[in-house]
């Protein structure tokens, strides 16, 4: 298991006690004027994070397929290299925003 897929199920399973309790919110909230209901910002990240570590699944999965040869597509394994490499450096960079964010925060003097 690389650092990667690691950390991503770490993130996942930290959200998981915020998701129960957005569950038990959205079961009792009111939907928008335009009657959609709006999704939360933890579920936005949850499903973001599920979808990145599914591109890293792919990846592993079209990895092994091509170096046991049965795949011969190289153009469709570089992409799905630098798709799921692409994801994890935004991943990257929306954590490292939020960190920065949540330290700004903390420095707030009431």
């Amino acid at each position: 298991m690389s650092i990667q897929a690691v950390g991503l199920k770490a993130y996942s399973n930290a959200l998981g006690n915020f998701t129960k309790a957005e569950q038990a919110t959205r079961a009792t909230a009111a939907p928008t004027a335009s009657g959609v209901q709006a999704k939360s910002f933890t579920n936005t990240l949850s499903e973001s994070l599920t979808k990145v570590n599914d591109m890293q699944t792919e990846k592993s999965q079209m990895i092994q397929a091509f170096a046991s040869g049965e795949t011969q597509n190289v153009h469709e394994l570089m992409i799905t290299l630098q798709k799921a490499g692409l994801a994890v450096n935004m991943t990257s960079a929306v954590r490292n925003k939020v960190m920065e964010a949540y330290k700004e925060l903390s420095r707030i003097q009431f």
